[in-house]
């Protein structure tokens, strides 16, 4: 039975850590029910389940205190600060579990961690990848920016078709999936201290700058209107009932 009913939760400010910890027990209870369903089903499962129980999908929005995250295809030395840098910039360094190199999160931008089980929409992690780069760049035009995609390369981006030497990156992609559900998702420069990321290579890409709506605008943004923006193009995107 395919559920595409979403929770929706913000979590507000929350330490990156803590936040890790909550999308690991979700995705954990997720990957748990479907293998008991499917050992349930091969009979090699002798407890009673329902079968027909659908699998709970979670669509997570939160913002960060200064963090660094190293994704597992990542290189350490793309960090550029020593354990007293970090102490300097007040910010925390994480070796982590989705895809990707590094990347930064901290105040003033929106973190998306759907935790999703694919197989209640689509079982397509490219498209997965794209669907959510789509929101990002519907929720710009809504603002009146246009953005689009870099071939060759995660994320939503500036000036990538047009100019590669201008190009520059306002929203980071980084996911986990296992038995087709995901967790981990999406780093959307709002109001972001750009000058955090001077501190790595961003995603690995050492000749590229990275932006914020701020900077592209000229002014601040208020980033409750750009989440429920966000949500929205989410929803409508993945054909969700968000709860």
């Amino acid at each position: 039975m395919k559920n595409k009913q979403v929770i929706f939760k913000d979590w507000g400010l929350i330490d990156y850590k803590e936040a890790w910890d909550k999308q690991e027990t979700l995705f954990a209870e997720t990957v748990n029910l479907k293998i008991e369903i499917r050992n349930h089903q091969a009979g090699t499962e002798g407890n009673e389940i329902d079968e027909d129980k659908p699998t709970d999908n979670y669509l997570i929005f939160c913002e960060h205190p200064h963090v660094y995250t190293l994704g597992k295809s990542g290189k350490p030395e793309h960090l550029l600060l020593d354990e007293n840098g970090l102490k300097e910039k007040h910010a925390s360094y994480y070796p982590i579990n989705r895809g990707g190199d590094i990347t930064y999160h901290g105040p003033g931008q929106i973190v998306s961690y759907p935790i999703l089980d694919l197989d209640n929409f689509f079982t397509d992690i490219h498209l997965y990848l794209r669907t959510l780069e789509e929101a990002v760049i519907l929720t710009l035009a809504d603002y009146g920016l246009k953005a689009g995609r870099y071939a060759g390369y995660t994320g939503v981006w500036f000036d990538a078709d047009n100019d590669n030497d201008k190009a520059r990156k306002i929203c980071a992609l980084g996911v986990r999936c296992s038995r087709w559900v995901t967790m981990h998702g999406l780093a959307f420069n709002i109001n972001t201290d750009l000058d955090y990321f001077k501190n790595i290579v961003p995603c690995g890409i050492d000749d590229k700058a990275v932006t914020s709506m701020q900077k592209e605008l000229g002014h601040a943004v208020d980033i409750n209107g750009v989440k429920k923006i966000l949500k929205q193009h989410i929803s409508v995107l993945f054909n969700m009932e968000i709860l």
